[in-house]
């Protein structure tokens, strides 16, 4: 296997992790929903909890966005 084809598994490893936080921050806000469905007294609570949750996780998928673009872009220029 190349060089470049390492390269290429490790961007997509890192994007696997990005979409894997997409997945748990639809799962997060569809519980909280689903909360402030059940519990209309409590919504005030979980809506910030929900946003805190989101962020969290949205930055987990953005570093991971921003590791596969080094990856593809700036360590192909550092192996030859």
């Amino acid at each position: 296997m190349t060089d470049l084809g390492l390269i290429a598994i490790a961007a997509a490893i890192a994007i696997f992790s990005s979409g894997c936080s997409s997945i748990g921050e639809g799962l997060l806000i569809s519980k909280a929903m689903e909360g402030m469905a059940r519990n209309p007294a409590a919504a005030k609570d979980l809506r910030s909890s929900m946003i805190l949750g989101a962020a969290l996780v949205e930055t987990c998928g953005i570093y991971a966005l921003l590791i596969s673009i080094l990856i593809i872009f700036i360590l192909p220029g550092y192996i030859h």
